[in-house]
């Protein structure tokens, strides 16, 4: 809700530029001589009391009153903006593979060879993002599968959870059906419009307790789409191995296994990528997100407040204040 405020008649706030002449006018005629006197030696030195002290007081209690007059015959008022957001969001369940295979360093960061899940973690963040009214959750997987951070709108909390995701967390294999069904389940009970997977492996499924097709197929049921990527090169990739002399890089082979993931999206309406460096990776979450655009709808209102009356009887008050001031605790002789 915004709130501003605002003149009817702006024009009529020139007149503030006579409040000054005002108060020194007042404040003269407060100040001038009213009885003569031939000399006031005589009367030795004596200090000021206090309404001596106060004596501009009166002048500036009117100045002020004219000044919220100008202000209510400006006729302010108070602007309130409501804004109503109608959001058609999508659920997302993003699945990672956490297994020993991301150790291996075929992608780069500014130039610099970094492991497989440093580069995945990075561009999901920002994936994460732009994803400002859509519920996300986590789910990670290796030879077991399980939630990281159940579907959420609080993505500073996701993004937390996502730091704390490390390589072999959860087994050195792949359970890629696992992880679809334990995706499926966050999954089941949305209601959302739209309910997708996005699954990240860089290999081949080699344990769990259920085949990733039939993982699928449980997910086409409650239709739910699932985007897969594979990353990784083709080939002999470099992975870091502990030797005597330390960890070096040594070429090895981590195949991927594309046909079943082509079916898994295929058969769920999804799409197959492959992501075989950094910049490949950002491109494919940025088409997810274009696929998978979520429709927001705004609705504003305006309500408005009239101050006039709360100036106009500040005006008053204070002119009263001032004038009651001149003729009692103030007052001169004559007046």
């Amino acid at each position: 809700m915004l709130s501003e405020w605002q003149f009817r008649y702006p024009y009529v706030l020139l007149l503030v530029a006579l409040v000054l002449p005002l108060f020194w006018f007042e404040l003269k005629k407060a100040k001038m001589l009213v009885v003569g006197y031939s000399s006031l030696k005589r009367l030795g030195t004596h200090q000021k009391s206090w309404r001596q002290r106060l004596s501009w007081l009166p002048a500036f209690i009117k100045a002020l009153a004219f000044l919220f007059l100008i202000i209510a015959l400006a006729e302010p008022h108070e602007s309130q903006t409501l804004t109503e957001m109608d959001s058609e969001g999508i659920d997302i369940v993003l699945a990672l593979d956490t297994s020993e295979s991301m150790y291996a360093h075929d992608f780069k960061i500014d130039g610099e060879r970094v492991d497989r899940l440093t580069v995945i973690k990075k561009v999901v963040k920002e994936f994460i993002s732009e994803r400002e009214f859509d519920r996300i959750g986590l789910v990670v997987f290796g030879e077991q599968a399980f939630t990281q951070c159940p579907l959420t709108f609080d993505h500073e909390v996701l993004d937390n959870y996502m730091d704390l995701i490390q390589i072999g967390m959860v087994g050195r294999s792949t359970a890629i059906g696992n992880a679809i069904a334990t995706a499926v389940k966050r999954l089941k009970n949305s209601k959302a419009k739209s309910k997708v997977i996005v699954l990240l492996t860089d290999g081949e499924n080699t344990a769990g307790e259920i085949t990733p097709i039939k993982a699928s197929e449980v997910a086409k049921k409650l239709g739910i789409k699932i985007y897969t990527i594979g990353v990784g090169k083709e080939g002999e990739v470099p992975v870091p191995v502990k030797t005597f002399f330390g960890s070096r890089l040594v070429g090895v082979n981590l195949p991927i296994d594309e046909k079943t993931l082509k079916e898994i999206s295929t058969m769920t309406d999804g799409l197959y990528f492959r992501a075989e460096e950094t910049e490949g990776l950002k491109e494919i979450y940025n088409k997810i997100d274009e696929l998978e655009k979520t429709k927001v709808t705004m609705n504003q209102y305006k309500e408005t407040t009239e101050l006039f009356q709360s100036f106009a009887i500040l005006s008053l008050l204070l002119a009263v204040l001032g004038y009651v001031l001149q003729r009692t605790l103030f007052r001169r002789m004559p007046l």
